[in-house]
């Protein structure tokens, strides 16, 4: 394969490829139920995950209401020992955001504090960290930024090593908001990145050595997914077992853009863990959704000043500092808000105990095409609810006629992340952070 190129030889036999790796074992198989939440099995392999898993991007880091290490340990307590997780996903460049005396790596030695607690705990848990993207890959980083995991992490394997952008220009790795490749742009970046080959060539090497038991991709695409494929089996060695991407009621581009269908067991098998499935906070109504609802709006949204001013004093949650609020403002777009408010006149109509936020996360745990969803707490009461809302998962699906009428709020805007009514004239290919547009 050439840096980046896929082989054409790929497509007609990968569900032949897929088959033959997977010896019968198809990804998102439910495997067991430990402490009421679901076990699915990952990608082809024997690894089985919680279909709730704990996400770490800010434990131990810098942001006004990032959990510290004491805090940290009791969601690993409540969470692994009680309440059926056994999936952590975490990256060398955790917490985010870093700072003085919280620098990033960080958070790998906070896991790996709590492993070292108690005899046996490193038994029940997957654990899954990322290698920097973009120019920072390449076969001896990969190699050394994993040792690097692992050192922190105090183990002598990881059970899933991730990309945590692709090594090549894409769209999808902006969080997937600019929707057009630059053919021009890709022509120049591409032909210099770590090719499919390279990569996989690496992790086939870590697999070998026993540093890592699967490998797969973070923000990236179908094509990135097939590409691994490819490359995988030109060498002769196992395909990536996952991909993880923006995923929520609200983000539902996956589902239309290649990559679930790539996922399935008829193509590449492989297993998808979902982040941002409450979309920054937006899913639970706690920056308020329609007028009345009795919740002010994000800080930097408010028309009310001097309400946003109180918000941005004692904030909620990161929509109200002015940052986050910025960057995460694709989850406050009007027409993700106005689903936001339709899905939780939903949750209320069909007498969803926890609300939006439990719809929101049932929906996704009902989702064929994922395996795990990643999810982000700073405090304990969180967790408890996200634990709640999974076991209510496990015990039965939503009802029929509520999944149709969340089909039919999606159908009014596919890809609310995506439309913007407030791009200014004077913007000229920009969009509210910066991402290109289209």
């Amino acid at each position: 394969l050439g840096r980046g190129v896929v082989s054409a030889s790929f497509f007609p036999g990968v569900a032949r490829a897929a088959n033959k790796f997977s010896g019968g074992k198809e990804t998102n198989d439910v495997l067991s139920v430990v402490d009421g939440v679901r076990r699915k099995r990952l990608g082809n392999t024997d690894i089985a995950v919680s279909e709730l898993a704990l996400g770490t991007q800010r434990w131990g880091g810098s942001d006004f209401n990032s959990p510290d290490e004491e805090l940290c340990h009791k969601f690993l307590d409540r969470g692994v020992l009680e309440g059926g997780i056994n999936l952590i996903d975490t990256a060398e460049q955790y917490p985010i955001p870093s700072g003085p005396g919280k620098p990033e790596g960080a958070t790998e030695e906070i896991i790996g504090r709590w492993i070292k607690k108690g005899s046996g705990r490193r038994d029940k848990l997957v654990i899954a960290s990322k290698i920097t993207g973009g120019r920072n890959i390449d076969k001896r980083s990969i190699r050394e930024d994993c040792e690097g995991s692992l050192k922190r992490l105090g183990l002598d394997t990881l059970d899933v090593y991730l990309l945590h952008w692709p090594a090549r220009y894409t769209p999808q790795a902006n969080w997937g908001q600019s929707l057009e490749y630059d053919w021009d742009y890709g022509a120049t970046f591409v032909p210099g990145a770590a090719s499919f080959r390279e990569i996989v060539g690496a992790m086939g090497e870590l697999m070998k050595q026993g540093k890592i038991r699967g490998y797969g991709a973070c923000n990236d695409n179908a094509v990135g997914l097939m590409g691994m494929w490819s490359a995988a089996r030109e060498l002769g060695v196992p395909g990536p077992i996952c991909m993880q991407n923006d995923y929520s009621l609200v983000n539902r581009r996956v589902e239309e853009n290649g990559l679930s269908e790539a996922s399935s067991p008829a193509i590449c098998n492989s297993g998808f863990l979902a982040y941002n499935v409450l979309a920054g906070g937006m899913l639970t109504g706690k920056y308020g959704l329609a007028p009345g609802d009795g919740a002010a709006p994000a800080a930097v949204d408010d028309p009310d000043r001097s309400r946003a001013s109180k918000s941005a004093g004692a904030p909620r949650g990161r929509m109200d500092t002015r940052g986050w609020g910025m960057t995460l403002g694709r989850y406050r777009t009007s027409a993700a808000r106005t689903a936001a408010a339709k899905y939780a006149a939903l949750a209320k109509e069909y007498g969803i105990k926890g609300g939006s936020t439990e719809l929101a996360l049932r929906f996704v745990a009902g989702r064929k095409a994922v395996t795990s969803s990643l999810v982000g707490h700073t405090s304990l009461a969180q967790l408890d609810a996200s634990i709640g809302a999974y076991r209510n998962a496990a015990k039965a699906p939503l009802d029929a006629q509520l999944a149709w009428e969340i089909d039919r709020v999606h159908l009014q805007n596919r890809l609310p992340l995506f439309a913007n009514d407030e791009t200014g004239k004077d913007w000229r290919g920009e969009g509210v952070i910066g991402e290109r547009i289209p």
